[in-house]
């Protein structure tokens, strides 16, 4: 089986790992509907951490930086079944049914959802189409499933109304403090201005007022400022903190150091 297998290609996923894997997921960005078939689901982001077990729901946030971790029970499969929210979606349906928002979500961006007989139930009608992907769902039926699952999350969770559908963009926060949480997240300079709210050309002029340097000349001196003092300090190996740094391969980060510090890192423990 493919991991993920698409039912519906951009919406609606079923993660299938046998065996734990830890991803830095970067950019998270639509809002996204998580049921837990089986194993154990780990999402730190900078401000919160959530886990969440067999047959828990989790409504994770659009727009932020987060990593996953996967975890199968012993001698069992990990599934999960994902439904991403995007935006053209949500809006067809707060048209539908003339939902109005007027005012600002204020609570955590990832929410555990409660346990409901019908969320329950929901989820349940969706395994087969998932568990048989030579079924193929239609996505006619496909998108009525996800407009069912929205419906449903709003009846148990009303409060969640303001995070579903606000369509406004990322407002202008403060460059440093996001900066500072954020930097090991692997993921384009243009990502990064998007969640500070600004235009890439304001994103690099704020930048450079703030820090002195350009954002990837930032990046990489402070990831491996990072890496120094973990490897240094903490004892820690290359091999255990170079993806959690932001590094695509523990060859780039060797290279990197080494032409930073004048040796590798593994002649600094």
């Amino acid at each position: 089986m493919t991991n993920p297998t698409e039912i519906i290609p951009g919406v609606l996923f079923y993660s299938y790992f046998s065996t734990q894997r830890k991803e830095k997921v970067g950019f998270l960005k639509h809002n996204t509907l998580v049921l837990q078939v089986s194993g154990q689901f780990r999402l730190e982001t900078a401000d919160q951490t959530i886990s969440m077990g067999k047959g828990e729901m989790l409504l994770i946030g659009k727009n932020q930086l987060g990593q996953i971790t996967k975890t199968p029970p012993p001698g069992e499969n990990y599934e999960t079944i994902v439904i991403s929210l995007q935006e053209d979606l949500l809006r067809k349906i707060a048209l539908e049914e003339q939902i109005e928002v007027n005012r600002k979500y204020v609570g955590p961006l990832n929410r555990l959802v409660p346990g409901d007989d019908f969320l329950r139930g929901y989820f349940q009608s969706i395994v087969p189409y998932v568990r048989n992907p030579a079924e193929t769902i239609s996505t006619d039926m496909g998108i009525l499933k996800v407009k069912e699952g929205v419906k449903l999350l709003l009846h148990v969770m009303p409060e969640l109304s303001p995070l579903l559908f606000d369509f406004s963009a990322p407002y202008k926060i403060d460059l440093e403090e996001f900066m500072l949480r954020n930097f090991t997240f692997n993921i384009p300079v243009e990502k990064f201005a998007h969640l500070t709210g600004r235009s890439l050309a304001g994103f690099k002029r704020d930048f450079q007022k703030t820090f002195g340097m350009s954002p990837r000349h930032w990046l990489q001196e402070k990831r491996l400022m990072e890496a120094r003092h973990l490897i240094e300090k903490k004892k820690m190996k290359p091999s255990a903190i170079y993806l959690d740094l932001g590094f695509e391969s523990l060859s780039h980060f060797s290279h990197s150091f080494k032409s930073r510090f004048g040796k590798a890192p593994t002649n600094w423990l």
